[in-house]
């Protein structure tokens, strides 16, 4: 396969098709869909032999800011397993290194910063993603929106507590030390970074949402690090500026989290039309925490196990059930995993869960 330079552009379908009878559609927007919509984070990746094949001895970086190779990436689970929507094959720091920093994905470790961004010098630093700085992107949405039939598209991005966590610590932590402190010790220079990622993240969405995607996911990944507190002061309004500009479209907007058990309610907050929720609470706890007296029940996603997925079969299928059945306490159940799919796991599996789902 050949694959277009960087600077082609591809033509522009229309800008959003109509879906509004697709099952994740409707479930994302608290309807009652045809059947119980299911897709899978990080459905597009290691786990499908077709992927490695395709992606072999090229940099994830490249592979993200390729039209084709992305648009070929995102079609590959959906051909395989059937899901109800596709999500954008991409990573959370492609706005951040088309933006001109100085970051990479390094195999094995995940994105590393060649220089941590933690003084008054280096924020002011981190410099605005103008919109043709992802045009790569942008027009491999537009190929998808063409090829995709029925099934609609995620777009997403990394939420600006996430973003800025990487930059601060140089790259993946286990403990954010370096983020929570400065975020304690200088909260002006603190927020002074969030909103610099929140407008980060809002455009790299825009772009996506011009395009044509159908619904946006806002990831958090590191978010559960924190106390209820320290994410409604330090967090939250990033994030609902990013949530909010994204609702100028109109289209659903999940916002998910791992480890955020106890920031259910905040996440709502921050704009959420569907919360994400990871395995270690149940949906149907999910439902009550998030539920507001005198208001509809909420709309989550979630949230088996992906290390479940390595279990026998009845295991699988009885958990399956389980999560469904939790799940109709909400307005609207879209299923997922609790995190992304693993790399070892089964594609067989996979489109046996997704066929288990659609038959509930």
């Amino acid at each position: 396969m050949s694959f277009p330079p960087r600077t082609q552009r591809v033509s522009r379908p229309p800008a959003r098709r109509d879906l509004s009878g697709a099952p994740f559609l409707v479930a994302a927007r608290g309807g009652r869909p045809s059947r119980l919509p299911v897709w899978f984070m990080r459905q597009a990746g290691r786990s499908l032999p077709e992927y490695r094949a395709l992606r072999e001895g090229v940099p994830m970086l490249r592979a993200c800011l390729d039209p084709e190779m992305l648009a070929e990436i995102t079609l590959q689970p959906v051909r395989r397993h059937g899901v109800d929507a596709a999500i954008l094959f991409s990573d959370i720091v492609v706005p951040l290194y088309a933006a001109g920093l100085d970051i990479d994905i390094v195999p094995g470790t995940g994105p590393v910063v060649t220089t941590p961004v933690r003084t008054e010098r280096e924020v002011d630093a981190v410099p605005a993603l103008e919109p043709g700085q992802v045009d790569a992107v942008a027009d491999g949405v537009r190929l998808l929106v063409d090829r995709l039939g029925d099934v609609p598209l995620i777009g997403f991005a990394g939420a600006p507590f996430t973003l800025a966590s990487y930059l601060i610590e140089g790259g993946p932590s286990r403990n954010h030390e370096h983020t929570k402190a400065l975020m304690r010790a200088e909260p002006a220079l603190w927020h002074r970074l969030a909103d610099r990622l929140a407008d980060v993240a809002l455009a790299f969405l825009r772009a996506q949402l011009d395009a044509g995607v159908d619904a946006v996911q806002l990831f958090d990944s590191w978010a559960g690090a924190l106390s209820p507190r320290d994410y409604r002061e330090f967090v939250l309004p990033h994030s609902a500026k990013v949530l909010a500009g994204a609702g100028e479209y109109g289209v659903p907007r999940i916002h998910f989290g791992v480890g955020t058990g106890e920031l259910l309610t905040a996440m709502r907050d921050a704009g959420a039309d569907v919360v994400g929720v990871d395995w270690r609470v149940p949906l149907d706890e999910a439902v009550r925490r998030l539920s507001v007296p005198g208001g509809p029940p909420p709309v989550v996603q979630g949230n088996l196990d992906p290390a479940l997925l390595m279990a026998s079969w009845p295991v699988i299928e009885a958990e399956v059930r389980r999560i469904a059945a939790e799940g109709r306490a909400a307005a609207g159940h879209v299923f997922n995993l609790g995190h992304g799919v693993l790399p070892d796991t089964d594609p067989a599996v996979l489109t046996r869960v997704v066929e288990l789902v659609h038959s509930l």
